[in-house]
């Protein structure tokens, strides 16, 4: 072929990837191993990033509730690191479920009813939607934290309401 692909790829592109400008990759080609380097301390642990510049590095989670995340060692938000024995935690639930009957029922009600009585059953068909929030708010170390979580069914908000009682657990 012109181009210099070969059949066994299918003619779809060189053989070889075709070397980089500057020292580097094309692109769409992998760069060299060891991609980019940071030197010792420059990570987000060494700034103060996560751990709250307290050392330690990252630890384990144990449970992620929307922007708050508990480990062994603290609740860490966005915020701050926070200590985890004695936080006191607050969840509001603000969803709300609404019972529908939906629009095909009721065309479907319409289009029946003219042959027999039976098509008036499609009304008793019923449609339910939760939308809303989850508030979940952290107070502990004299920090204060709250997250909403959206939630589009009931059995999103009971699970957030387990993780939190979880997290409570933990921070006895």
């Amino acid at each position: 072929m012109k181009d210099g692909s070969t059949p066994e790829q299918g003619g779809f592109g060189p053989a070889e990837p075709p070397p980089g400008q500057g020292g580097g990759a094309a692109y769409g080609y992998p760069g060299p191993p060891g991609g980019y380097a940071q030197p010792p301390g420059a990570g987000p642990a060494g700034a103060g990033g996560l751990d709250g510049g307290f050392g330690g590095g990252y630890a384990q989670p144990l449970v992620v509730i929307g922007d708050i995340t508990v480990t062994a060692d603290g609740i860490v938000t966005p915020a701050g690191k926070m200590p985890l024995s004695g936080a006191t935690w607050t969840i509001t639930d603000m969803s709300r479920t609404e019972e529908r009957i939906p629009t095909h029922a009721i065309v479907l009600a319409v289009v029946f009813v003219f042959f027999c009585f039976l098509g008036l059953l499609f009304l008793l068909m019923k449609e339910r939607t939760t939308a809303g929030h989850v508030q979940v708010t952290v107070n502990s170390g004299g920090k204060f934290h709250s997250t909403m979580i959206p939630v589009h069914d009931p059995m999103a908000v009971h699970h957030i309401m387990q993780q939190v009682n979880y997290a409570r657990s933990v921070s006895v």
